[in-house]
């Protein structure tokens, strides 16, 4: 059984271990209102899609990445169906060397075991052993490049509702013009607030939110074929092209990366 959370004494103090890790798994959708606490915290999920809101922005995030919310960041976040996820807290302290600012990174193999072992850990004295796996996740958070892949959710209530509909069901074709007159707002009003929210077009945007589910579909080893047609690609040549434009690699060379733990290929924004 999966341990829930952290206890919420934790979280908003800087007093007891210097790093403590716990893990939540429900059968339905993580709402996380937003909120704010003393410790830093590293976010991130063992599977699924989560939309992690700061002031900063918003941005989705696959089980391949996760986010990093200093201390005292006001932060709210939602999953995209079921959710079994995780989270690491740093005592202000250790904080200093860490990013100043909300950043999305792309979770090593080194990262990811480590923070499934401090999960495990059953209360009790912070020793030798587990003080040197705090710094090593530590210097993960510190050292690993922002994620590539880049998605930020637009603001405005109605263009969010279209871009959840999206991640959702990636594969749904429907025009701008068919999504605008779905969520009550003109095509044109959609087109122009989609681009300065997020920094994309429509389709540009629609395309990275299929490349997002389909780094966590390769990292659980679907096919290259399965994946692309489950996200409405007629054409395998056309997904694997539009992949490596973005993520930087083919979806093999990202699949077996993944496998291997070695680290994902880096996208290019």
């Amino acid at each position: 059984m999966i341990r829930p959370l952290i206890d919420p004494f934790y979280a908003n103090s800087d007093s007891g271990p210097p790093l403590v890790a716990g893990s939540s798994r429900q059968d339905g959708v993580l709402d996380m209102t937003g909120h704010r606490h003393a410790r830093g915290q590293l976010l991130g999920a063992w599977s699924g899609l989560l939309t992690i809101g700061t002031e900063a922005g918003h941005w989705v995030v696959p089980s391949v990445h996760a986010v990093w919310v200093p201390p005292h960041e006001h932060h709210c976040g939602r999953s995209h169906g079921p959710f079994d996820g995780w989270s690491v807290y740093v005592a202000p302290s250790l904080c200093g060397s860490l990013p100043a600012q909300p950043k999305v990174i792309s979770v090593s193999g080194l990262l990811r075991e480590a923070v499934a072992r401090a999960v495990a850990w059953p209360p009790g004295e912070f020793d030798d052993r587990r003080r040197h796996l705090a710094h090593v996740i530590l210097d993960e958070i510190a050292n690993l490049p922002a994620a590539g892949l880049n998605l930020p959710m637009p603001r405005d209530g109605r263009l969010a509702r279209i871009a959840r509909a999206l991640i959702e069901e990636p594969a749904d074709d429907r025009g701008l013009d068919a999504w605008a007159a779905w969520a009550g707002v003109s095509e044109r009003t959609a087109s122009r607030r989609f681009a300065a929210e997020t920094g994309f077009t429509f389709m540009a945007w629609r395309q990275r939110a299929r490349i997002a589910r389909a780094l966590e579909m390769l990292a659980d080893g679907s096919a290259v074929t399965t994946v692309a047609l489950d996200l409405g690609y007629e054409s395998i040549s056309a997904f694997i092209a539009l992949f490596r434009r973005i993520v930087g690699a083919t979806p093999g060379e990202y699949a077996r990366s993944a496998r291997t733990g070695e680290g994902a290929p880096q996208g290019r924004d």
